[in-house]
């Protein structure tokens, strides 16, 4: 393979990774933004690290159980990592969780689309 196909392989890859941490944001962004992503391309590569794991696990449920999403590939892995406190190399658990649209994303994703306004009309009455 030459260097600009493999290159391109982790340009595509990179645009479709959300990376999850448990400070930052809350759940519903990335779930929100999971979906955004879904809608560009096929398929989004949820991956965290320590303790986003299980935020990363949760995000992912749920779009499975709401049916958005089927699971494509689960990869877990350790990655050394240097503390900056004690400046040493230490190992933390990874999870790269990697979700594809399922054949209903695009009716729901209509579906939901189109009832936000009617609540907000519902609101405003």
């Amino acid at each position: 393979m030459a260097a600009d196909q493999v290159s391109a392989g982790i340009e595509t890859r990179k645009k479709n990774r959300i990376h999850v941490s448990n400070t930052k944001k809350p759940l519903f962004f990335y779930v929100n933004l999971a979906k955004r992503y879904m809608q560009h391309h096929s398929e989004v590569e949820l991956s965290a690290l320590g303790m986003a794991i299980t935020t990363v696990v949760t995000i992912a449920e749920i779009l499975k159980n709401n049916g958005f999403a089927i699971e494509k590939k689960v990869l877990t892995s350790t990655v050394g990592m240097k503390d900056e406190n004690r400046g040493r190399l230490v190992q933390k658990a990874k999870i790269e969780i990697v979700l594809g649209k399922s054949e209903k994303f695009d009716a729901l994703m209509n579906a939901s689309a189109t009832t936000v306004p009617e609540e907000a009309a519902e609101d405003n009455k």
